[in-house]
């Protein structure tokens, strides 16, 4: 069973992000704010699946989203980075794994 977060309550008729996977998004996320990349995130606890959205400002559109289907944990894996044109980036059984896609944003060659 997940821990709630922000008044959430751990039923059944939510997904949500557990506290050590929450953890890892928001390292990213903070390490992508430091690079100028994101500047706003979103979260969204449904009946189906979690998701983090990453935007480079809040009025747009978000660039990415982190997220977390429970009922493909046996198939694909249950965390997904989709793109902002709605394409699957990365699909997989780890977070970590998953996320490193996103990481490769932040290697920059040095002038």
């Amino acid at each position: 069973m997940s821990t709630p977060f922000f008044g959430i309550s751990p039923d059944h008729d939510r997904v949500a992000f557990d506290r050590a996977e929450l953890g890892m998004i928001l390292s990213l996320y903070g390490r992508m704010v430091a690079a100028g990349e994101w500047r706003d995130y979103a979260m969204s606890f449904l009946r189906e699946m979690a998701v983090f959205s990453v935007f480079r400002r809040a009025a747009e559109n978000p660039l990415y989203r982190i997220e977390k289907r429970p009922r493909l944990r046996a198939a694909q894996g249950q965390y997904a980075v989709i793109g902002m044109d709605g394409r699957v980036l990365k699909r997989g059984h780890d977070l970590p794994a998953v996320l490193r896609v996103l990481e490769k944003k932040l290697i920059r060659p040095v002038d």
